[in-house]
């Protein structure tokens, strides 16, 4: 398949730090694969992935999307073609959740008919009636329905790579385990390339084709939830395995089919 998104020797080091958020990162993602991205706090996850769509520029090395350098693009045009959801949502509050999810495609200049097709097609997507929902505002929804007018309103302009940066970390159990079914029957529907940012083990397993495991902004392992069980690559992926901060369980099945 073809590569999606690559990270060639890339180093991104802060102001004041004392070592740097990622060190010489490589890697190449292939289209159509859901990355789950693993690791505690501070190991240049969340660095990783907004080095994607320039939220972040790092400091050396070479990163591609769809074999172009961003370096060289638009950051804005960069990201209105690359969907990006957050914890906090950020949708905003004056606007109807219809107008939330029209957002890019209004910067695209689509027609009125072709925005209002889309955004009823994606809360229908996202197991929101449009006829209730369209015309609600944030402050109306409860968490997890703003998490899925998030979702929604990132997959708007159709992008074929999605940024998730711990979505559903701030979403009580049950709304989190029914979004993490809604996220799977979407990509395994769209085959879109998602890069999905994740503390919990347990929900890295559950939805990654691939998990990608970190420390210290070095890659520790990257490989499929049953190669990464089976056979940890290094002592921090084995002591990630038996935290007691994770709660793995103990019953595998194959990626995207849940643990």
């Amino acid at each position: 398949m073809p590569c999606e998104v690559e990270f060639e020797d890339v180093t991104k080091r802060f102001p004041g730090a004392a070592r740097p958020a990622l060190d010489h990162v490589s890697l190449k993602v292939e289209a159509g694969e859901f990355v789950t991205v693993l690791g505690t706090s501070g190991c240049g996850k969340t660095t990783m992935i907004k080095c994607v769509n320039r939220l972040v520029e790092p400091d050396s090395g070479t990163i591609r999307v769809e074999g172009e350098d961003v370096s060289a693009a638009d950051p804005a045009r960069l990201r209105q073609h690359i969907g990006y959801v957050i914890q906090k949502v950020g949708l905003f509050p004056h606007m109807t959740v219809g107008e939330n999810v029209a957002t890019v495609p209004r910067v695209l200049k689509w027609d009125k008919e072709r925005i209002q097709a889309r955004v009823d097609e994606l809360l229908a997507l996202v197991n929101l009636d449009p006829k209730e929902f369209a015309g609600r505002y944030p402050s109306q929804l409860s968490g997890g329905q703003q998490q899925r007018v998030g979702l929604a309103r990132a997959l708007a302009a159709d992008p074929s790579l999605l940024l998730m940066d711990e979505p559903f970390g701030a979403i009580d159990a049950i709304n989190r385990e029914a979004l993490q079914d809604e996220l799977l029957r979407i990509h395994q529907g769209s085959r879109k390339t998602i890069l999905f940012v994740t503390h919990d083990i347990n929900e890295a397993l559950k939805l990654g084709t691939r998990v990608l495991v970190m420390d210290a902004g070095r890659v520790q392992q990257f490989d499929t939830p049953k190669e990464i069980c089976e056979h940890p690559a290094t002592d921090f992926v084995r002591s990630l395995l038996r935290s007691g901060e994770f709660r793995l369980r103990s019953a595998y099945v194959e990626p995207g089919e849940g643990i």
